[in-house]
């Protein structure tokens, strides 16, 4: 038995500029965080005794025979790929709900490639684990999505990843005192909207979109260096993070009609109008998880202005995806 955790991640910054279409003309960069909250991936070798030969179980079970008939594009992708031999079980547990924007599609691909790299006796490397996630989401399966997630999934922690117009790209953590870094993340409070979303139609259309909104996504790319300034600043007050917060939330809304509608924009207002400074929803849009910024005299307003919200705390993940148990025979020890 071998299982991965690894975390989904809070984008604040940059969003858009992580596309390849965008980055590969123009370059990119982003800043956020992976956090502490997981996708936990099982896999082990299914023994021969059962009609099936593999075992696929996320929010359906799938006992197929071959590969090629697994109707989960990640998994089917990552197994054809790998050619894995024989007959195998993957289980996956998140600790929060699919497409919501945290990242949980490439949490996902990250924690089964690092997992059946450990099956196969090979350890992977983080800048490897995450541009085979990459090339698994956007040339095999050939969704519409960037290339920040699977970077948060495999490294973790509060980032800066710039892009690069060859494919390449740098990670550079974020380095604050420890008092800086806690008020930052008790600044940041996230609430699930109750709606879920395909972010792949909604990235298609913000693609699609991207030339035409070339001066949206360059001055939301400007706001990493701005927030960084704040963040370095120990003269500054970190409310100008939720002020910058708003600004690019403005922008992102102008990108497509899919970002938001007017049950968002409704949460969205309700937040600000009880203390919040600014906010963002995660992810392309269209639901999921919504993320304030709230001074510390106000958080209290704020959680009972959304009481009907699910509010789920969290801290900075420090170590991105990690192999938690290596059983590789299935035997203990």
């Amino acid at each position: 038995m071998i299982i991965s955790r690894t975390p989904f991640r809070i984008s604040l910054f940059g969003g858009g500029s992580d596309y390849p279409t965008w980055y590969r003309e123009h370059g990119g960069a982003v800043l956020g965080m992976g956090i502490d909250k997981y996708c936990h991936i099982s896999v082990r070798r299914l023994p021969p005794f059962f009609e099936h030969k593999h075992r696929i179980v996320y929010s359906r079970i799938e006992l197929v025979n071959k590969f090629d008939e697994i109707q989960h594009p990640s998994a089917r992708a990552i197994l054809q790929e790998m050619k894995i031999d024989g007959g195998i079980e993957v289980h996956h547990d998140g600790d929060l709900p699919a497409r919501s924007g945290l990242g949980s599609s490439s949490s996902f691909t990250v924690g089964l490639l690092n997992a059946l790299y450990a099956l196969k006796g090979r350890h992977i490397s983080k800048n490897e684990l995450a541009r085979e996630a990459i090339r698994i989401e956007q040339d095999v399966i050939r969704e519409n999505v960037g290339s920040q997630d699977q970077i948060w999934a495999a490294y973790g922690g509060l980032n800066r990843i710039d892009f690069n117009t060859d494919d390449t790209f740098t990670v550079t953590p974020v380095v604050l005192p420890l008092q800086r870094r806690l008020e930052l993340q008790g600044s940041i409070m996230m609430f699930f909207t109750g709606l879920s979303r395909i972010a792949s139609e909604i990235a298609g259309a913000k693609i699609a979109n991207l030339d035409k909104k070339k001066r949206h996504v360059k001055i939301m790319t400007g706001m990493v260096d701005e927030a960084l300034a704040v963040l370095n600043a120990p003269n500054r007050n970190l409310n100008e993070i939720g002020e910058l917060l708003h600004e690019a939330w403005m922008l992102k809304r102008e990108l497509t009609d899919k970002v938001s509608n007017p049950m968002i924009d409704e949460i969205y207002e309700a937040g600000r109008e009880a203390g919040a400074l600014g906010g963002k929803l995660l992810g392309a849009g269209g639901g999921g998880f919504m993320v304030f910024y709230v001074p510390p005299e106000k958080r209290q307003l704020v959680r009972g202005r959304l009481s009907k919200l699910i509010n789920v705390t969290f801290a900075i993940d420090p170590g991105g995806s990690r192999i938690m148990m290596y059983e590789p025979d299935g035997l203990g020890t």
